[in-house]
Order: structure tokens, then C-alpha cells, then sequence
């Protein structure tokens, strides 16, 4: 039987590399390395520094495939995800099918597979959908959140109180729910439309590399400030993934 490895390898440092991590990716065959097309050349730049750096056994093969974009013409949200995965479910099956019988391959995911990426799921949708004959493992990387935390030396938690993890149309839609709400996946600036500036906003963008950014105050004070900045990094590098927490209230306030 095939064996695939689902990898997460951090925020973008390559010491957030785990040991389990680094061991699994010298127990491959095949490494799957993604590219997704110009202005992202510094993703897989970091995926093939990691690899140089800790991939020590010899044979072990790198191989890159390209990443569709997804299409969101005359689609809802849902509708243009699902097609996407579908398209990638037909990559992930031909690089799994490529691999020899007993055969084992390695995906590399960002933060971790459990946290707003799609890798497992999509595995999943190949093992339904194909007639590959594989089974597959995860392994646990440092998330984002972890990441944001540790720039800005905070707990993301205030005492004895809830967290939400949401995305920014959520949020956008929702307004803020829980005293800690993490937000990811905001392309659209959510934090600036909160109509609560006494919340405290700790944002960070390019977290774990040489860019990283962290800016953090109340959220009436720096949010157009961020924005500023935000959009000067997306100009300038073609590309941007941040993360930020809002909070309300202290530690135990009832």
C-alpha cells in the first residue's frame, strides 16, 4: 500500500520544523512541493529551504506541481472552494498514483493541516473518489496563531474566557461574538468596519520570516494604520498572508 505524509512545517521559519516533522520527510520516497504561480515564488522558496536543509537521506525525490487558482466567477464562495478542490483532488491523485507500490510521499502544508487548510480533506476526496489503494498520516506544525502569540508575547486567552476562530467575511458579517476573537483569511480588512475601537487588535503579517510585521494597540487608534501598511507589504510583495486577534476586557473581569 501507498503511505502519504501530510506535513505541517510552521508559519514560515524553517526552526519551526519539528522533529517528528523532519523525520517523516526523511522517511519518504517523494516529496510534493507546490507552486502557485507568480507573486508566490517565496512560498515555494521556503518549502525547497527546508527541504536543503533537512532533508538528509539520500534518493529522496522533490517533485513540484503547480497549484490552480480558483475560479470565483458566477460562483458563491462554496460553489467556486468545492470546484477548486476538485481540481486539485485530480493533482493530488495522479502524484499519488505516481508513486511505486509500498511506495510513500510527502506533502508539505503551511502552519498546520488542521487549521484553514484543505489538504486533508482533499486526500480524503481522492480516497473517496479514486481507486487508489493508500493510507495517510498527519503530522502537527506550528500554527499562525501560535506564531502571532509568541511576536506578541500574549496568551491568546483571557482567564476562564472563550476564543472564536473565524475568517474575515465572518467576521465582517457577525461583528465580534467571544472577548478573543482570532481572524484569518481577512482580505478584506474586517477589523476596520468593528464598530468597537476600545477593542485591542494584535495583528502580524509574514509571520515566522524576515518580513514579519506585528503592529498591536486599540483598535481605534492603529486600525487605519494597518490597513496602510497592509496594503504598501501586499504592493510590495506580490502577496500577503496575516493574522490578528481582537479582544475586549481583561483577565478576571466577569
Amino acid at each position: 500500500m501507498k503511505h502519504i505524509h501530510i506535513i505541517g512545517i510552521g508559519t514560515g521559519n524553517p526552526e519551526h520544523l519539528t522533529i517528528q516533522a523532519i523525520n517523516a520527510m526523511n522517511a519518504v520516497d517523494v516529496i510534493f512541493l507546490p507552486v502557485k504561480g507568480a507573486g508566490k515564488e517565496e512560498l515555494a522558496e521556503v518549502r525547497r529551504e527546508i527541504c536543503e536543509r533537512y532533508v538528509t537521506r539520500p534518493g529522496i525525490r522533490i517533485t513540484e506541481f503547480q497549484v490552480p487558482q480558483r475560479q470565483t466567477a458566477e460562483r458563491t464562495y462554496t460553489q467556486s472552494v468545492d470546484a477548486w478542490h476538485s481540481e486539485i483532488a485530480h493533482i493530488y491523485g495522479e502524484l499519488v498514483a505516481s508513486l511505486p507500490d509500498d511506495g510513500s510521499g510527502a506533502f508539505l502544508v503551511w502552519g498546520d493541516p488542521s487549521l484553514y487548510d484543505s489538504t486533508i480533506r482533499i486526500i480524503e476526496r481522492v480516497q473517496r473518489e479514486g481507486r487508489l489503494d493508500f493510507d495517510y498520516r498527519v503530522i502537527p506544525g506550528i500554527t499562525s496563531i501560535q506564531a502571532l502569540a509568541a511576536s506578541h508575547k500574549i496568551p491568546v486567552n483571557l482567564v476562564g474566557k472563550p476564543i472564536e476562530i473565524t475568517t474575515g467575511r465572518r467576521l465582517a458579517r457577525d461583528g465580534l461574538l467571544t472577548d478573543s476573537t482570532i481572524v484569518m483569511l481577512d482580505g478584506e480588512q474586517a477589523f476596520a468596519k468593528i464598530d468597537d475601537p476600545d477593542a485591542e487588535i494584535f495583528w502580524g503579517a509574514y509571520l515566522g520570516t524576515e518580513d514579519e510585521m506585528v503592529r498591536s494597540g486599540r483598535l481605534g487608534d492603529v486600525a487605519a494604520d494597518i490597513v496602510t501598511l497592509r496594503a504598501e507589504a501586499r504592493q510590495r510583495h506580490g502577496w500577503i498572508m496575516d493574522i490578528y486577534l481582537l479582544r475586549k476586557g481583561r483577565d478576571f473581569e466577569e
